[in-house]
């Protein structure tokens, strides 16, 4: 079996390599993920610069190489020059830190997984939710999720998100196929100035307590248990199409 890893923590992330090593035990690896932190840039990908590949030393069982692009970019660039045999599955992750709900449509590490569905690969997003970032349990996780996986395949244009709660393998409740739930902000934005005497915004977000479905990824993390979640890109709304089409639209 043939891996290619990628993250958005960048390609130090200690979550990317321990699931290489660990994985490299079972199946040909090859990582290539950012050269810093890339979360929160959901799917853009790198058009104004040109994109330059080092290769990174991670022993002799794993080939990994840095970039100076976006996770998408890492996937994009694999599959289309870096890796000399196409890889069976990709796994983006294990992120530091939730990509629960909503959540993934500014996550990094869900959209390397999007790109390699979008390229027609089995393909899967991991995330250890808080800490403490101890991340034996969570390979063993991902090694049989890999298996199931590789056994019974993705449909095409999908992905799966998976976030593991913190703890030992023996205080992970189970897994459970979740759908994904909401979660919302309160936008917060702290206002400094610089030494030249010009404003600027440092961003946050304060999470709001909303209530969500038994069935949720959310809720199914906060219950301790493993949440796998299928995505797919179909983004047209079908409830809405036939109501669209009778509008009368002037210019």
């Amino acid at each position: 079996m043939r891996i290619l890893l990628t993250n958005d923590d960048g390609i130090h992330a200690p979550g990317l390599f321990a699931l290489a090593t660990h994985l490299a035990q079972i199946a040909e690896v090859t990582v290539v993920a950012p050269e810093r932190q890339q979360s929160a840039t959901s799917h853009s990908i790198t058009l104004h610069k040109p994109l330059h590949v080092n290769p990174i030393k991670w022993g002799d069982s794993i080939t990994a190489y840095q970039v100076n692009g976006t996770p998408a970019d890492c996937v994009k660039i694999a599959l289309g020059i870096l890796c000399e045999e196409a890889p069976d599955i990709v796994i983006s992750g294990i992120n530091s830190g939730a990509n629960l709900g909503s959540d993934i449509i500014y996550s990094g590490t869900a959209s390397a997984a999007a790109e390699a569905a979008l390229q027609g690969k089995q393909s899967i997003a991991c995330s250890l939710t808080k800490p403490p970032y101890d991340f034996s349990a969570s390979v063993e996780i991902m090694s049989t999720i890999i298996r199931t996986v590789m056994q019974k395949k993705i449909p095409e244009q999908t992905y799966l998100n998976v976030n593991i709660p913190p703890g030992k393998i023996t205080e992970i409740k189970g897994i459970k196929v979740t759908q994904t739930g909401v979660r919302t902000y309160r936008n917060l934005y702290e206002k400094r100035i610089d030494p030249l005497g010009r404003a600027y915004y440092w961003q946050a977000g304060e999470l709001v307590d909303t209530e969500n479905a038994p069935d949720t990824d959310i809720v199914a993390v906060n219950e301790g248990y493993v949440s796998v979640t299928p995505i797919q890109f179909h983004f047209t709304n079908p409830l809405h199409l036939a109501t669209l089409k009778m509008w009368y639209f002037e210019d």
